[in-house]
């Protein structure tokens, strides 16, 4: 069974994300041996100097380094990564587990963001959308659209 690791930079609080969260996390279930990893995000001051981001970026970096098991196929959540429709997803699932690889890895960074270093590291930079989301909901989106993928990729009336 494949391995999916969603790795988030920052505490789920509001219970309807918690929910919303908790139900795609079962639904993946059948599919994938699925893992949320919730890091703590740095606290920063209301109006951090650029420094002060990168420095609590290049810390943030280093947490999620430490939860990636070896050899992991890293997509990094970033705005200046790529809008891939969710048949687009689907076949980015369907050509990872092609490859055999071990682990694949979504990276939600904090609401600043991602250090540089993990989004050069990236196989895949995927962005949501050219809005801006809140980083909880887009973890929900994540969880939904990596679901729908599957479902695509299994040939369900999920995705209409």
């Amino acid at each position: 069974m494949q391995r999916i690791l969603v790795i988030c930079v920052g505490k789920l609080k509001e219970r309807f994300y918690i929910e919303a969260a908790a139900e795609y996390q079962k639904r993946l279930s059948r599919f994938c041996k699925l893992e949320v990893v919730e890091l703590p995000e740095v606290r920063l001051s209301d109006s951090p100097s650029p420094a002060q981001i990168e420095q609590a970026l290049k810390k943030e970096a280093e947490a999620i380094r430490g939860k990636l098991p070896p050899a992991s196929s890293i997509v990094a959540l970033c705005i200046e990564g790529q809008t891939r429709s969710s048949e687009e997803l689907a076949q980015l699932l369907a050509d990872w587990a092609q490859r055999g690889e071990k682990c694949l890895a979504f990276v939600i960074g904090s609401s600043f963001g991602l250090h540089p270093s993990i989004k050069s590291e990236a196989w895949v930079r995927l962005s949501m959308s050219p809005m801006t989301f809140p980083h909880h909901l887009a973890r929900v989106m994540l969880l939904e659209q990596i679901y729908r993928g599957f479902q695509i990729n299994e040939g369900s009336k999920y995705h209409k």
